[in-house]
């Protein structure tokens, strides 16, 4: 099998249709930028475990993320089929985000200013994450006002970049290092 097929080489490519014809649409298509920003953030959670080692206790949570949201993709690069749309993120996704975050977060100090994102390198990559994770919250809502996808994606992508800060705060404390607050002095 080739990796490549030389069907984009004039800047177009297809949603996925699990029955039917694939649809073509431009690379700078909304929703393609949306589910390309989801694999960016993936991309980026894999140099976080490559950071922290699989053996280091995040691991599992971080397997897990890395496969929701492959899912998450999958819901905004599926065409809708006639029983509706993918649905591969669901409700308890997003609780099962509240609860690492509360659970995490139960571990930390009270947070009492904006922090900088900054520490060791595996927190720095989360922080960075956080921001892709926010990139991708918004270019999935923009997607949302041209094609119809699973409203849940919004939602997981909004609760993930809370649970991606939450884990930047919590590498750096298991580091032994402290949130650096904010300069507010102008």
């Amino acid at each position: 099998m080739h990796i490549y097929t030389r069907l984009g080489d004039h800047g177009d490519t297809s949603l996925y249709t699990p029955k039917g014809v694939p649809q073509r649409l431009s690379k700078a298509h909304a929703r393609v930028e949306a589910y390309g920003t989801i694999d960016e953030l993936n991309a980026v959670l894999g140099v976080v475990r490559a950071e922290l080692g699989t053996r280091d206790t995040l691991e599992p949570l971080l397997i897990h993320l890395q496969n929701r949201l492959f899912h998450a993709g999958y819901d905004i690069s599926t065409m809708p089929q006639p029983e509706g749309v993918a649905r591969a993120i669901k409700p308890e996704d997003v609780t099962r985000l509240e609860k690492e975050i509360d659970r995490l977060q139960a571990e930390l100090p009270p947070l009492k200013n904006f922090v900088l994102p900054s520490g060791v390198k595996a927190a720095a990559y989360l922080q960075q994450a956080r921001t892709i994770a926010r990139r991708a919250e918004r270019r999935v809502v923009r997607a949302g006002t041209e094609a119809e996808f699973n409203p849940e994606v919004v939602p997981f992508l909004n609760r993930l970049s809370d649970l991606l800060f939450v884990l930047a705060r919590y590498v750096n404390l298991r580091a032994g290092g402290a949130d650096e607050a904010v300069d507010w002095q102008v």
